[in-house]
């Protein structure tokens, strides 16, 4: 593969975002409307994914930054589209539960290694920020060719089909993958599981001795937690705002200005990407802006409203993770770098979890209202942990 890497990386990462978000958007119908899943139940969906990532992502990580980055993001595209295959093959509670659980595996081999293998290949401190962004509008772009293609496609041709059709292309995109070239990563000749142990070690000491990082994976903590809880409590949300409005059809434009506001969004972080400072300045104000969308969908009067208060949480989310791996990735070395940014996502698990079912506890015995509401209360308590976080 002789093409430029970045444009290489950018190019996965678009042609990932189609096929996952474009799944996402009619499996996410399919919970809802086909599996007709309650509101804890679709909470706690994301809780049983998110305790197969928890354990099984700083081990993912380990394995990357020992044996290959490449070949653990090729494994991630085998498990994913099986995952994928197997929810539009089932539609009651448990079954479901466990195809999530192995989408959830299947995210542990690609954390990490992705932005590690990029990162060492360019070996470029100055041009990699700016192809991590890049990637990041791809992946927004390439999510809203996959919202309309896929989402078309299910209004087409029925929601299981078009799932079917997205994990099998899953699958075969792990072919490209294989093709990438791994020339800077050296592999553990020999005692890899010594080596294994110190890079563990190593990773984890770099996290806990600085204040910046520390700062960081408590608000991912908090924000992950809200953003899949969000996730999948908005869909139900709408359809009781909206019963008669095809819901397919409905997130799928929601989703393309969702993912158009971000697009432009990204363009004014890249003009501005001028250090630490702009980017712990961006993680807050994509918090604030979250919490007044989160709260807002929980008092929207009306569809219209709703869906607005939807744009605003769903279209500055993403930031704080786009925000949170630069912040991370400046501040890793990397011979650990896979390892740092699996405890990264493994912060993000744990607060799926543990937001997530607290959450789904809220939801289930007070109502979406509250549970909302507590969402974005702890999307401004992350926004002042980074902003006390300098450095």
């Amino acid at each position: 593969m002789t093409a430029d890497l970045g444009a290489v990386y950018v190019r996965w990462t678009w042609c990932r975002a189609v096929l996952h978000r474009g799944w996402w958007l009619v499996a996410g119908v399919y919970l809802v409307v086909d599996a007709r899943l309650g509101a804890s139940q679709l909470v706690l969906v994301g809780v049983a994914q998110a305790v197969v990532a928890l354990v099984f992502e700083v081990p993912a990580g380990v394995v990357a930054d020992t044996l290959s980055r490449k070949w653990s993001l090729v494994v991630s595209h085998v498990l994913m589209g099986a995952a994928m295959l197997a929810t539009a093959r089932v539609g009651d509670f448990l079954s479901l539960l466990a195809t999530q659980m192995l989408w959830g595996l299947s995210w542990t081999f690609a954390s990490g290694a992705d932005v590690a293998w990029i990162s060492d290949e360019l070996d470029d401190p100055l041009r990699v920020p700016a192809v991590l962004i890049r990637a990041e509008q791809a992946q927004l772009t390439g999510t809203v060719a996959g919202l309309a293609g896929l989402g078309g496609l299910a209004w087409l041709t029925g929601r299981t089909t078009a799932m079917v059709l997205a994990g099998a292309a899953m699958s075969l995109l792990g072919l490209y993958v294989a093709a990438f070239p791994e020339r800077r990563f050296v592999p553990a000749p020999a005692n890899r599981w010594a080596t294994a142990r110190s890079i563990l070690v190593r990773g984890s000491a770099l996290v806990r001795t600085s204040p910046v990082l520390i700062a960081v994976f408590a608000a991912t903590f908090l924000v992950s937690g809200v953003a899949d809880a969000f996730g999948r409590l908005y869909p139900l949300r709408l359809v009781a705002l909206a019963p008669a409005v095809d819901p397919v059809l409905w997130f799928t434009g929601l989703g393309v200005l969702m993912c158009l506001a971000g697009v432009a969004a990204l363009r004014i972080v890249v003009a501005r990407l001028g250090g630490p400072h702009m980017v712990r300045r961006g993680y807050v104000l994509a918090c604030g802006v979250a919490a007044v969308g989160v709260v807002g969908l929980a008092f929207a009067p009306d569809a219209f409203s709703g869906s607005f208060a939807v744009l605003l949480a769903a279209g500055a989310l993403p930031l704080t993770r786009t925000f949170g791996t630069l912040r991370v990735n400046a501040r890793t070395a990397g011979a650990v770098r896979a390892t740092v940014h699996s405890l990264l996502a493994q912060a993000e698990y744990a607060g799926k979890i543990v937001c997530g079912l607290v959450l789904a506890l809220v939801a289930g015995r007070t109502g979406m209202l509250v549970a909302l509401t507590a969402g974005g209360a702890l999307l401004v308590v992350a926004g002042v942990l980074v902003r006390w976080g300098r450095g």
